[in-house]
């Protein structure tokens, strides 16, 4: 009986089972490398409802975060600002401006600013500013250099590898507290102050 498929064949299965694995595996770097955060994130700059240049505010003006982001200092989370908080200061700094003109309008009805969150985590992952802030953390390290942006945008992974990367070892991080809102601190040998901090490694340190 004539063979009816080639010789070559016999070599197919070895072929499909070495090209399944090479395609798995393609896979499997692909989703890793270009689907973490690093590169789904990273650069995420939504327009926001009001427009604000924290490089105007922050580098031209000298203001300090926590004017705006009053309980970064003492919760777990950074207050975004209020209309009445925006009005503390241009209730007499460019009153007709049309941006000024909308929150007016806001704080007479009782509305607040829809800001749009930039900076977010997953619901079980837990963040508290006011530890970082206390332990030495400076804005910049996770959100940047603000002063340098029109419109906020996200700079850092903030992925569990990017966390703990800082968690195992912290110092090269760390800044004096009286430079917590500085931005481009440099981390001179002189300006080192001792940080008494034990960041946890454990999944219950971030997973509460």
């Amino acid at each position: 009986m004539a063979q009816i498929f080639p010789i070559w064949t016999n070599k197919l299965p070895k072929i499909l089972l070495f090209a399944s694995f090479l395609l798995s595996g393609s896979l499997i770097f692909i989703v890793w490398y270009w689907f973490s955060p690093k590169y789904t994130d990273v650069g995420y700059q939504p327009q926001q409802p009001i427009s604000f240049s924290h490089q105007q505010h922050v580098d031209e003006l000298g203001m300090d975060c926590r004017y705006c982001h009053s309980s970064v200092e003492e919760s777990s989370i950074a207050a975004i600002p209020s209309t009445n908080t925006c009005m503390g200061c241009h209730s007499q700094i460019t009153p007709k401006s049309e941006e000024i003109a909308l929150i007016e309008e806001m704080v007479s009805s009782n509305e607040s600013i829809e800001w749009v969150r930039v900076h977010m985590l997953p619901d079980y992952a837990y963040f508290d500013h006011s530890v970082h802030v206390a332990g030495g953390v400076g804005c910049e390290t996770c959100h940047g250099r603000v002063d340098q942006m029109e419109v906020i945008r996200q700079t850092e992974p903030l992925s569990m590898r990017w966390c703990l990367d800082c968690h195992r070892d912290p110092d090269p991080f760390l800044r004096p507290i009286s430079e917590i809102v500085t931005m481009g601190w440099e981390n001179e040998e002189n300006e080192l102050e001792h940080h008494d901090i034990n960041p946890p490694l454990d999944c219950g340190g971030c997973h509460q």
